[in-house]
Order: C-alpha cells, then sequence, then structure tokens
C-alpha cells in the first residue's frame, strides 16, 4: 500500500514539471495512452486498491491496477502509433483523453477521432495476417506507412470512413503492402442505418493525397472490388504505387485523380486508372498499366482528361478496349504517351445486324486537342483504331506516331447490309486539324485507312508547317460483287485543305480522297498509290505537289463514272504540279479542269486507252506552263479553243521510248520546253506564254539537256543533239501537229 501511495504521489509531482506535457499510461495489452498533464485533476483508488482512477478533462477513467505497467512523462506527440505484431496490435494513442479511440481486437484496428485538431498524424508499422486499420474522424487527417505489411481476409486492409482529406505518406526507405480478402464480411452500418462502402483493399470515403518517397504495393482480391479507390479524388505527388492486382479498377477516384509526380504501376481485371465523373489530370510521373480484360481501359474518366507532363506506358490486350478514354474535352499538352493494344474490334448486335465496337489506343467523346505531347501508339488487334474522336481534332504540336496493322473484316450492319469495318490510325466524325510538328502514320490491315474524318482535314496555318506521313499497304476487302473496303491514306466527308507543311502519302488504293473538296494553298505535297488525288472539286494555288498513281492522277469527280459532265472541277492556279500516272488518266475529271497559273508536269499511261489529259466537259487555260504526256487513244484531247492562252497537241506515228527528250525551239533557236516523260509516248499537249499566235516552232526528239531536270522538265543549260521532227507555225488557240 505504502509503494503504491508513493508511486502516485511521485508521479503528481512530475506531472507539474513545465518541461513535461503528457503523461503516458503503459498498459499491458499493449497500449500506451497519452493524457495532458496540465488537464489531469487527480489520481486515486477504489477501497481495495486494485483499481486506478484518473480525473482527466473532468471525466473519470478507471483501469486496474494490475493493468497499468508503468507512467512516463514526455513531450506532446501529434502522432498516433499503431504497430502489427502478427495476432496483436500495439497503440501508442497521445490523444486518448482527447477526443481520439483505439478499439484494438488482434490485428483489426478501429479509430473514432472528435478531436478537433487537424493533421493528427498515424503511424502504422509492423505485419499482420489477419487485420485491417479503419478510421472515423471528424478533421482531415496523415496517414504514415512505415514498411507495414497487412492483409484483412474479410475486407478492406484500410478503410477510411470520413469525408476529410486523408494525406498518406509513403516513409522513405520502406515498402508498405496492402492486400484485401475475396469475400468481404457484411459491411457494418452508419449512423442513417445504410451499409458502410467498402469498396478496395484501400478505401477512403474523402479525399486522399500520396506522398513521400517510399513505396506502397496493394493487391486487390475482392470480389466486385478495386484495389485503391476513393468516393471523393486521389492525388499522387510523390512515392511508388504498384497495383498488383484487382478485381476492378486498379485505382478509382470516384469525383477525379490528380497525378502531378511518383511511379505508378498498375495491373487490374477492370480499368486500370478510373476517374469516374471527376477530372483525370496527369502533370508529372511514371506510368505504367497492364489491362487483359475485354472493354477494359487504361485511362478513363467521365469528365475533362489533361496530361501535360509524364511518362506513360500503357498496354491492352483485351477486346473492345481503350488506352485513354473520356467522355469530355481532353487535352494532351505534355508528357511521353506510349500505347500498345493488341485487342480485336468486336460486333455488337443492333438492329438488323451488328455494329462494331472498336479496340482503341485513344478514344473521346468529345473533342481532342494535342499540344504538345510525344504519343507513340502500336495497335495490331483486328480493325484496332489509333485514335477515335467523336467531335474535333486539333493538333498543333507535338509528335504523334501511329502503327495499325489489324485486318478488316465483313460484316451484316445494323440496316441489314453488307458492310466492312477496318483498322484506321485516326478517325474523327467531326474536323480534324494538324497544325503542328509531326505526325507519321502507317498502317498495313486489309482495308485499313490512314485519316478518316465526317468533317474537314487541314494541314497547316500561316503560322505553321507540319510534317505529315501516311502510309496505307493493306489489300481491300471484297464486301459484296463491285463494293470494295480500300486501304485509303486520307479520306473525308468534309473539305480537305492543306495550307503549309509537308505531307507524304503512300496507299494502295486513294492518297487523298474527299467527296467535297481538295484544296492546296501551299507546302509539299507527295503522294503515291493507285488513285492519286480524288475529289469533286480539286484546287492548287500553290505549292509543290507530285503525284504518283497506277489509276488517275488528279481526279476530279463526284463518284458516279461514265463520260457526261459530272460538275465537277480540277483547277490550278499556282504552284509546280507533278503527275505521273502508269495506267490512268494523268489529269482527269468527269467535269472540267481550269488552268490559270502554275506548272504542271504530266506523264501520262504509255498504252490506250487512258490519256494524259482527260475531261468531260471542257479544259481551258488562261496562263502558266502545262506538259502532258500520252498514248495514240483517240480519245486524247487538249485544251478548249476557248482558252485565252495558246495551245499544242503534238502527235507521233510511232511510240517514242520513255526518258526520250520532248523539245520545241522558237524560229530564233530558243528553248520553249525540254520534257522528260518517264514513259513511252505517242502525244505531247503543251501550252506556254511563250508560244505566240502565227510564230514559228520547231520540235525535236532525243538529244540531251545540261539544265535542271525538276519532275521531267529542264530549266537552263542547253539543249543539244537532237533530231528535228517538225516545224510548224501556230494557226489558233489549239494547233495540232504530227510529227
Amino acid at each position: 500500500m505504502k509503494k503504491i501511495l508513493l508511486f502516485f504521489t511521485a508521479i503528481l509531482c512530475c506531472m507539474f514539471l513545465k518541461a513535461q506535457e503528457k503523461m503516458y499510461i503503459h498498459k499491458s495489452d499493449n497500449m500506451i495512452l497519452g493524457a495532458p498533464i496540465a488537464a489531469t485533476d487527480s489520481i486515486f483508488f477504489d477501497n481495495t486498491q486494485t483499481i486506478a482512477y484518473f480525473v482527466i478533462n473532468d471525466s473519470i477513467t478507471e483501469y486496474p491496477v494490475s493493468s497499468i505497467d508503468s507512467i512516463t512523462f514526455g513531450p506532446n506527440s501529434d502522432t498516433v502509433f499503431i504497430t502489427f505484431n502478427g495476432q496483436s496490435t500495439s497503440i501508442e494513442n497521445p490523444y486518448a483523453f482527447e477526443g481520439i479511440t483505439v478499439n484494438v481486437n488482434g490485428g483489426k484496428v478501429i479509430i473514432n477521432s472528435t478531436i478537433q485538431t487537424s493533421d493528427i498524424y498515424y503511424m502504422l508499422s509492423g505485419t499482420t495476417s489477419d487485420g485491417n486499420f479503419k478510421i472515423y474522424s471528424d478533421k482531415r487527417f496523415n496517414l504514415l506507412l512505415n514498411g507495414v505489411t497487412m492483409t484483412n481476409p474479410t475486407g478492406p486492409a484500410i478503410n477510411v470512413q470520413t469525408g476529410s482529406k486523408v494525406s498518406v505518406t509513403l516513409l522513405s526507405g520502406t515498402t508498405s503492402s496492402l492486400t484485401d480478402g475475396i469475400n468481404y464480411a457484411v459491411a457494418a452500418l452508419d449512423s442513417l442505418g445504410f451499409p458502410e462502402d467498402q469498396k478496395a483493399a484501400f478505401f477512403s470515403e474523402g479525399q486522399v493525397l500520396f506522398g513521400g518517397t517510399g513505396s506502397l504495393t496493394i493487391t486487390g482480391k475482392g470480389n466486385a472490388q478495386h484495389a485503391l479507390c476513393s468516393d471523393d479524388y486521389l492525388q499522387f505527388d510523390e512515392g511508388a504505387i504498384t497495383v498488383v492486382s484487382a478485381v476492378k479498377d486498379g485505382i478509382h477516384g470516384r469525383e477525379g485523380i490528380f497525378i502531378n509526380g511518383g511511379t505508378l504501376q498498375v495491373t487490374a481485371a477492370g480499368d486500370a486508372i478510373d476517374a469516374e465523373l471527376g477530372e483525370l489530370f496527369i502533370s508529372g510521373g511514371q506510368i505504367t498499366t497492364t489491362n487483359a480484360a475485354a472493354d477494359s481501359k487504361a485511362l478513363t474518366c467521365d469528365s475533362t482528361l489533361t496530361i501535360s507532363g509524364g511518362t506513360l506506358h500503357l498496354s491492352l490486350s483485351g477486346n473492345q478496349s481503350k488506352g485513354i478514354k473520356s467522355r469530355q474535352q481532353m487535352t494532351l499538352s505534355g508528357g511521353y504517351i506510349t500505347i500498345n493494344t493488341t485487342g480485336m474490334s468486336v460486333l455488337e448486335a443492333s438492329g438488323s445486324g451488328f455494329n462494331p465496337s472498336y479496340c482503341a489506343a485513344i478514344k473521346c467523346d468529345s473533342n481532342i486537342t494535342i499540344n504538345g505531347s510525344n504519343i507513340v501508339i502500336t495497335a495490331t488487334g483486328k480493325a484496332s483504331k489509333g485514335i477515335s474522336c467523336d467531335k474535333n481534332i486539333n493538333m498543333l504540336s507535338g509528335v504523334l506516331k501511329i502503327t495499325c496493322s489489324g485486318i478488316g473484316a465483313t460484316y451484316t450492319n445494323s440496316s441489314g447490309q453488307a458492310d466492312a469495318y477496318t483498322a484506321t490510325c485516326i478517325s474523327t466524325n467531326g474536323n480534324l486539324s494538324i497544325l503542328g510538328d509531326s505526325v507519321t502514320l502507317s498502317n498495313s490491315g486489309s482495308g485499313g485507312k490512314g485519316i478518316s474524318t465526317d468533317g474537314f482535314f487541314t494541314v497547316g496555318d500561316a503560322s505553321s508547317s507540319p510534317y505529315v506521313k501516311i502510309t496505307t499497304s493493306g489489300s481491300r476487302i471484297t464486301i459484296s460483287n463491285g463494293n470494295y473496303a480500300e486501304a485509303k491514306a486520307i479520306t473525308s466527308d468534309g473539305a480537305v485543305t492543306i495550307n503549309t507543311g509537308y505531307l507524304s502519302s503512300t496507299s494502295t488504293d486513294d492518297g487523298i480522297k474527299s467527296t467535297t473538296s481538295v484544296t492546296i494553298n501551299n507546302g509539299t505535297i507527295i503522294v503515291n498509290s493507285k488513285e492519286g488525288i480524288e475529289s469533286p472539286n480539286i484546287t492548287i494555288n500553290n505549292g509543290n505537289i507530285s503525284v504518283t498513281s497506277t489509276d488517275d492522277g488528279l481526279n476530279g469527280t463526284f463518284g458516279n463514272g461514265g463520260e457526261t459532265n459530272d460538275g465537277s472541277l480540277v483547277k490550278i492556279t499556282g504552284g509546280n504540279v507533278h503527275i505521273s500516272s502508269s495506267n490512268g488518266d494523268a489529269l482527269d475529271s468527269n467535269g472540267s479542269i481550269q488552268i490559270t497559273g502554275g506548272t504542271v508536269a504530266a506523264h501520262g499511261p504509255q498504252s490506250s486507252p487512258e490519256v494524259g489529259l482527260d475531261v468531260n466537259g471542257s479544259a481551258t487555260i488562261s496562263a502558266g506552263t502545262v506538259v502532258i504526256s500520252g498514248t495514240n487513244s483517240n480519245m486524247t484531247e487538249g485544251f478548249s479553243t476557248t482558252s485565252v492562252q495558246y495551245s499544242i497537241i503534238a502527235k507521233s506515228q510511232t511510240s517514242v521510248a520513255a526518258n526520250t527528250l520532248f523539245h520545241i525551239q522558237d524560229a530564233s533557236g530558243n528553248d520553249v520546253i525540254t520534257f522528260k516523260p518517264v514513259r513511252s509516248y505517242y502525244s505531247i499537249i503543251f501550252s506556254s506564254p511563250a508560244i505566240l499566235n502565227g510564230a514559228q516552232y520547231k520540235i525535236y526528239t532525243g538529244g540531251t539537256c545540261t539544265g535542271t531536270l525538276n519532275n521531267g522538265i529542264y530549266t537552263g543549260g542547253t539543249y543539244s543533239g537532237g533530231t528535228l521532227k517538225k516545224t510548224f507555225t501556230i494557226s489558233g488557240k489549239v494547233t495540232n501537229v504530227t510529227f
């Protein structure tokens, strides 16, 4: 008895030492409870001296004396320490008498905090195979993960049942691990009688912010549960977080996800990172995701999605999967993004047939802006897409490289008609503008497209000069008799306008096709394809244009065929235009052709019935230089007599070998044109401001020229060694010459 009294007398004396703020009660159940010295009124015992009573903050708390190991004094602490020791847990709670209550059952810990102090720290350490950390808190708090390894076989490992913000720090040099159970126990009821949410191995009702330079591994095993989930938003500033598995989403933030730094590696059966209703914003960090399930997404949200920095590697193998998906505006303004998809597009029943549901690396239901990101996409699955957009795509700057190789296939569409679905590098239901930097597209899939737009397609503007290279090499798909899905580099239902820059288009079918118009205002355009440039309205105002085709080179048509004038128009007002067509008409219009300037060198086919120049309407020229080689077809025609500028139609009785020079001099011996056709020819159509009415000219073939060869036309130098074939005089707007 005397020893107990002396002990507590010493305690009470020490309580008034100014350097000490807290009295710490060390209990035999591994609990250390802190009480403010200033708030401690007294300590007394019952009559049996087996119960100690502590009067703290005007409340009396009792403990069996036998349960108290010792009492110490020390400075105030802002941290509650939870240390898991297998089947037991040690607690150090400096706020035990100020509103923080800790209940422990083996490895299961429940915190109830009504303290009005914000930013209390809770440090988790140790290991448990049957434990969890659950907290109710009125105020925001900090969670320190200090190499804790925690498995809860019946629910979440960490369960934050508060709407207040929690800041999670992964302590330097430590690796923590959280694992939930396959089947969750029945959830506790909240204050309103509803079951509490328990949606993930790490779940929080409130905002969660991750920092620190340590590591965290989450293994999500729960049926229909996420690995990491907040019903508010998630923010990642630093640290290394690895989601080993998740039955649903790897990381799920109901009100948004913000990634500013750190390293995230996520493998999930559902979506890898899902911001659900909120914004998904990535400004830094390293993100690696792996998705194998069908119809899963690597990064997704229903709101806006912005990537302004960071390094992203996204891999998806499931059918219908999406790499980056948003319902609202998507902005890719920085960072390095690599997306690999191997999943296939699938057919979903609709109406009288099916609708394709595509696998896509990037999918947006609204507008996409690319302004600084470096993006590399590889899509190998059947009919898969690189970028698919329901509205408009605007690329201001950045680097974009897309490689598609998935085959196309036929199907019956929702209207009951035979149709085909194919791979496309860039597909948009709205407009596409490429105004800056570099775009490289390659599609080897059968029927595959490089660019397909329902709206207009624009390249370059007054302040930009983009580089665009498109290659489609797949074979065509037979849909029905005479109906095919063909590999096209550029196909657009709206106007195609090329203002500046470099555009290379290589295709086994159309190089550039628009059902509305194609306008080239400037830039360097190189087309190698079956059909070169096709549209009902083709206008070339400036630039350097080279078209090499096996079928028609420039083809003005509404696509109805026939020999009647369909009203289409090919118009050239300037620029340097080179056309080489091996088995089609070099310069063709089912309507009319108007040339008011520029230089046109057209190398037509070497055999009939195709020709160098073919129109159903009229071909007129008022300025510029045009030279066209062609065949001996009876369909060979030249410019109309209504033209302002004079022209010549020169025909040979025999074929002139390929690369044999065709040369015209005036009566004074001045060179007018030296042309080198790349194929054998019978006819030459020529018009130039140098052709004057009543003037005499001479035609030579063969010989050599020391000038500079550009697309078949020599400039400068000296012509010599040719054979004089004809001397003739211009007698009207169109002069026919046989040589």
